[in-house]
């Protein structure tokens, strides 16, 4: 398998696809590209086709998924405030792209669209709108019904509100859904990196009704985190100033869990009153939880000591790798431009890579295909 990017900073939509497609289709050689993955700014999100267009241009290649997204990586740059498109072409890899939505029902909604292999245990790569489409249920029905179905990717982030996120499959410009495609025969290695800590004690929810948590260890999740705060020196105060998470345990079987052991969600609110706090996620009563900071020097420690031990599980070279990492990351997290993308390069050196700030990074933990915030996902291929 052979990878190579291209980049183009242009301000035109379609003189930026060619310009980036041309690029990685060069570096490409004499090899022909089965697979492009197209990435846009937010800037050309409203000609999106043009992009596209100007990608066909320049290089042929059967199939194509991609995103515009609030900012696109390629190399050792994340361009959070500029124009960028970046193509990433692989050349040896058999390809097959879907389109999935989501159709309600009386009894809630049917996936529609594709149908996944249940007799194979296939890598996969998907782009899922956060507005129209459902991620986590499509997870959850394959950890159910097609464990070993390997998910990466990251919700699209290039529109603030519903109906302004565009996604490309193939020739096609698409506003809704999920775009993705099948990877036969590869095995990437999956690297999921998280930018949070966690703080305190862990607690097992003791009563809770669907999103909302109302005791943790017999004490309501207020009283448990004032507690937790008031045990912490000042500097680490001010991490839980800049807003707390919470953090449920991925394996239940874990006697102590720690960095990396959990599914990250955010507080969506708090009831002074009862002491009770709402989550990004249903929980049932016995959940191992534990509240969470970002903590800039320790994700950067995670994120390294995750691309070393994915690098000697490789069964060669990297030939490149696709980012999926979150919009809460970046200049926000650690004050500083280009941040994963560096160490991407200081680890693996210099490989192709692109990627995208995504608003949710989908990659695998414990064995099952996880949804996650604050994170970087990663699939990294072998030559």
């Amino acid at each position: 398998m052979r990878i190579a990017v291209g980049l183009s900073t242009a301000p035109d939509a379609k003189d930026a696809g060619a310009e980036a497609a041309l690029r990685a289709r060069e570096r490409l050689a004499d090899a022909s590209p089965s697979l492009a993955v197209l990435l846009a700014s937010r800037a050309h999100a409203d000609v999106a086709q043009a992009v596209l267009d100007g990608v066909h241009q320049s290089v042929r290649v059967p199939a194509l998924v991609g995103c515009v997204a609030h900012a696109v990586v390629a190399g050792r740059r994340e361009f959070e405030d500029e124009p960028a498109v970046a193509v990433w072409l692989a050349a040896g890899a058999a390809a097959e792209t879907f389109e999935l939505d989501f159709v309600p029902t009386a009894s809630g909604g049917l996936l529609a669209g594709y149908r996944f292999d249940r007799a194979a245990q296939d890598f996969h790569l998907l782009l899922p709108d956060p507005f129209t489409f459902p991620a986590e249920a499509l997870l959850e029905h394959l950890n159910h019904d097609l464990p070993g179905t390997i998910l990466m990717g990251g919700l699209v982030s290039g529109g603030p509100r519903p109906g302004g996120n565009r996604l490309f499959r193939d020739h096609e410009v698409v506003a809704s859904g999920a775009v993705g495609v099948r990877l036969p025969g590869l095995h990437g290695v999956p690297v999921v990196s998280q930018g949070c800590r966690p703080i305190g004690q862990p607690y097992i929810v003791t009563e809770a009704s669907g999103a909302v948590i109302t005791e943790l260890g017999g004490r309501s999740p207020i009283w448990r985190l004032r507690e937790i705060v008031d045990a912490l020196p000042p500097d680490q105060r001010e991490l839980v100033a800049r807003g707390v998470q919470i953090g449920i345990v991925v394996d239940e079987h874990l006697a102590t869990p720690g960095q990396g052991d959990f599914l990250i969600r955010g507080l969506l609110g708090a009831d002074p009153a009862s002491g009770a706090i709402e989550i990004g996620e249903e929980v049932e009563v016995g959940t191992t939880v534990q509240f969470q900071v970002r903590d800039a020097v320790v994700a950067d420690r995670d994120l390294r000591a995750a691309l070393a031990q994915a690098r000697s599980a490789l069964p060669g070279r990297p030939a490149g790798a696709l980012l999926f990492t979150c919009n809460g990351r970046g200049r926000r997290m650690f004050g500083v431009a280009d941040h994963d993308a560096t160490a991407i390069e200081d680890v693996l050196g210099d490989i192709p890579l692109a990627g995208f700030f995504a608003a949710g990074e989908i990659g695998p933990v414990a064995g099952r295909n996880a949804l996650h915030g604050f994170t970087a996902s990663m699939a990294l291929f072998s030559e």
